[in-house]
């Protein structure tokens, strides 16, 4: 693909009121800190941000497509500060995501390129050292004239930073099997444990690297088998450190590598299906692991292809250094002195729902390189978004925002177990888990055993590794207990231990306090009311063949009916300009038609039956999205951002994690809105809404009109969402519904809500037992919260407290008659 330089003009957007256009010097440059002129496009079933790196005064990036170990049609970029974007004409593509400064050559290492003080770029050829470029660390006997590159199947070269001669020290695996679909199984490697290769870094003597999936079948389709690993090499052998999904490896000296390679710890990211996973390696303790929880499922399953690349970095200075961490969805502060006697401080900032490679400091601000928009959906696919089509042509882009943006999206809202039913030792403790940092914070734990068991929670109050005993609780065999820790309970980690050998889950989970109103932001103005009877609407493409436009079948509805208006294009400048190109409106009004009964919408709740034939049940909105959503004009699922999707239902936007992460068992609640939102995509790193009414919006720059007045949309990006405001909803499983005992009702969406009210009732002529069992984590781990007994003829009412969190909710009645259980939340 030749790919033009592209200088990034000032982003016109034009709004429209009573005919006429914005004055443009009233026009901003950016969108919610999109430059849409900054986009990067390839020719791959993906086209992801690998690295992200300021140096020699401009800003350098580079791009990936899935599975390319001998180049591809991606790029190196140059950015200068005014925002103008450079194609590095050296560029040979592939799929690197590695980047390291070497300070005694003074020379940046990104991809397959090696960039001067000057911005010279010279280049490591693919046939010279082929594969997926993952990582570059500092040479363990020459670092002043050495490193090392991993690629993401184990392919390891030794590379001189003055000739740029690479020397293998252990073959990719792409060499020694040479054809790979996207698609298909990871490559078997028989180097290391695991596949699909992430982190490599080094110190301590030791070179480490990270696998975060696994080279099986059932690793394409499941999120909670064995996968990944933690491998270190010493010079000579390798040594297999854990057995789970690791991605990052970093230490103090970041980018750079650790100044003090001896003594400097290294850090370690992860996961499992219970929980994130932190380990620290030091000279004379080597690894030790700790436990945080998750915000999003979005990025599990065992293959390792839904995370891309999480990071810590330092986005300080170097005499103030301010240490930011991704991972699981979650901006996390982390300290850069951490260790297993100094490890206070590791704290949530906020969720976050962008697919983030890297980011950065760069001129006064922060930049993220993201993976917005694949062609190729990979697996994920599912029955509520049809049979629509991908984008015509991968394309991402950098979002730039201020300092403090990780600090102002999402709640953070997370949770996490350190036992999954699971066997348990007598008086093994668990891996220390995060205890500090959030309002109110909940344990959920059940002995699956056969004997009673007393578990015994310990905190470790300052982070230096002294363990204190918090509480204990009893438990006999098959029942489950919630326990609150009050604001008294202080800690930086938490750890359990069971007195009797036995089988246990045990899972924590804490809330944010969810500041938002139910107002949305004023950046939505111009979005049509839920209400309304007339909106300006239509079905959107991204276009392929380098078109690098995005395209609009619009149409309008007036007084509820429907009608094409006519087909338009917007480029880069955000124009809306009508087109008369009969085969992109006849494509589109195929591939992207909205899917009819896409869910069910019952009394109570939102029906969900998904493809592995599960029931879920999601709380209502306003009652005119039922025949809204019956009526089949309002988009309901669609992928936005790489493999996961945005769900669109009943007035709530909702992250919903592929099918191979769990999918609906693991959905979290975004916002809720009142709007009329007829079809939404991803384009150039943008958020794109249509139905619209546009002179309610012709004072918003987020709103962009064709010059006759047919046609508009909304622009932003995917985390403007939480400014619609916190969710809401209200219904329940059973809705004057006729119930057998003992069996319970379907799952109903509890968690991430506020203000959470519960009414229940019931027809029978006598007192009726109803259990109310939570599943703290999606997995299917029910327990048992309350039981109420409903005298007849009355409604009984209870409020949860506010630290009171769990995913999913039901039901059980003692008996057979007619009840309601009735849920709000405000």
């Amino acid at each position: 693909m030749n790919l033009k330089t592209c200088a990034l003009g000032v982003a016109i957007l034009t709004t429209l009121s009573c005919s006429t256009q914005k004055n443009n010097s009233e026009i901003p440059d950016s969108i919610s800190g999109i430059y849409p002129g900054l986009a990067y496009y390839n020719n791959e079933g993906e086209c992801g941000t690998g690295a992200v790196v300021p140096w020699a005064g401009r800003l350098w990036v580079i791009t990936y497509g899935p599975h390319l170990p001998y180049g591809s049609s991606d790029k190196l970029y140059e950015i200068s500060s005014d925002y103008k974007q450079t194609v590095r004409p050296e560029s040979i593509g592939g799929t690197p995501a590695n980047r390291m400064i070497h300070k005694e050559s003074n020379q940046l290492f990104i991809g397959p390129y090696a960039i001067d003080s000057v911005g010279t770029v010279r280049v490591i050829p693919w046939q010279e050292a082929p594969g997926r470029y993952t990582g570059t660390a500092r040479h363990l006997t020459d670092p002043a004239n050495k490193l090392y590159i991993g690629t993401m199947e184990e392919g390891f070269y030794e590379v001189d930073v003055h000739l740029l001669k690479v020397t293998e020290l252990y073959k990719d695996g792409n060499v020694i099997k040479k054809e790979h679909k996207d698609s298909d199984v990871n490559p078997p490697n028989d180097l290391l444990k695991g596949a699909h290769g992430k982190g490599l870094y080094s110190g301590q003597g030791v070179l480490v690297y990270s696998n975060n999936g696994e080279a099986t079948q059932e690793a394409l389709h499941k999120f909670d088998v064995e996968a990944g690993s933690l491998s270190e090499w010493n010079g000579k052998d390798w040594k297999l450190v854990r057995r789970n999904q690791f991605t990052e490896i970093t230490g103090p000296g970041g980018i750079y590598g650790n100044p003090n390679p001896e003594t400097d710890p290294l850090w370690a990211v992860g996961w499992d299906h219970k929980s994130i996973l932190l380990g620290v390696r030091e000279p004379d303790r080597g690894w030790i692991f700790y436990r945080l929880p998750k915000a999003s499922h979005s990025y599990d399953g065992a293959h390792g292809w839904n995370t891309e690349w999480p990071r810590i970095r330092n986005v300080g200075t170097e005499e103030k250094p301010d240490y930011l961490m991704t991972m699981h969805g979650m901006f996390w502060k982390f300290p850069g002195t951490f260790t297993v006697g100094n490890s206070a401080g590791i704290r949530p900032r906020s969720a976050y729902l962008k697919v983030i490679g890297d980011f950065a400091r760069w001129n006064d601000q922060l930049v993220f390189g993201c993976d917005d928009s694949a062609q190729k959906e990979f697996l994920n696919k599912r029955k509520a978004k049809g049979n629509i089509e991908g984008p015509g042509q991968s394309n991402s882009n950098l979002w730039f925002t201020s300092f403090s943006k990780p600090d102002e999206l999402g709640p953070s809202t997370a949770e996490g177990a350190v036992w999954a039913n699971e066997k348990v030792k007598a008086n093994e403790y668990s891996e220390p888990f995060l205890f500090s940092g959030w309002a109110h914070r909940q344990s959920w734990v059940k002995n699956e055993g056969t004997t009673p068991v007393t578990i015994t929670y310990e905190v470790d109050k300052a982070g230096n590794n002294q363990w204190t005993i918090l509480k204990t609780q009893e438990l006999t065999a098959g029942k489950s207990a919630t326990i609150d820790f009050t604001s008294g309970e202080t800690g930086e980690w938490i750890r359990v231990k069971s007195d009797r050998n036995s089988i246990l889950t045990l899972t924590f989970a804490y809330t944010a306090k969810d500041w938002r109103e139910n107002t949305p932001d004023k950046a939505f103005n111009g979005l049509t009311d839920v209400k309304s009877l007339s909106t300006t609407g239509g079905l959107l493409y991204g276009l392929g063949d380098n078109r690098r436009a995005l395209g609009l079948l619009a149409n309008t509805t007036t007084d509820g009916k429907v009608s094409e208006t006519g087909y338009y294009e917007m480029g880069e400048q955000l124009k809306l300009e009508r087109k008369e190109d009969v085969k992109t409106a006849d494509f589109i009004r195929e591939k992207f038609a909205i899917p009819q009964q896409a869910v069910e919408i019952e009394k109570g709740s939102v029906l969900i039956v998904d493809d592995k034939g599960r029931r879920w049940r999601l709380p209502l909105g306003d009652e005119t999205y039922t025949s809204l959503t019956n009526q089949g004009v309002l988009r309901i699922c669609r992928e936005v951002a790489t493999e996961r999707d945005l769900l669109n239902c009943h007035g709530t936007f909702y992250e919903l994690p592929a099918e191979n992460a769990d999918g609906y068992a693991k959905i979290r609640p975004i916002a809720s809105h009142s709007y009329r939102i007829n079809d939404y995509a991803s384009y150039r790193g943008m958020l794109i809404f249509t139905g619209l009414t546009p002179e309610e919006g012709k004072n918003n720059p987020h709103v962009i009109v064709s010059e006759d007045g047919k046609a508009a949309v909304w622009a932003g990006v995917i985390d403007d969402l939480w400014k619609l405001g916190k969710p809401v909803g209200k219904g329940g499983p059973w809705v004057e519904s006729d119930v057998k005992a003992k069996i319970p009702s379907d799952p109903y969406l509890i968690g991430f809500y506020d203000q959470r009210t519960l009414t229940l009732s019931h027809q029978s002529s006598k007192p009726v037992k109803i259990t109310v069992e939570v599943d703290p984590t999606g997995n299917g781990d029910w327990m048992e919260y309350a039981v109420y007994t409903v005298q007849p003829g009355e409604k009984q009412t209870d409020l949860f407290p506010e630290s009171f969190q769990a995913r999913w909710i039901r039901f059980i009645s003692d008996t057979d008659t007619n009840v309601t259980t009735w849920l709000e939340y405000k």
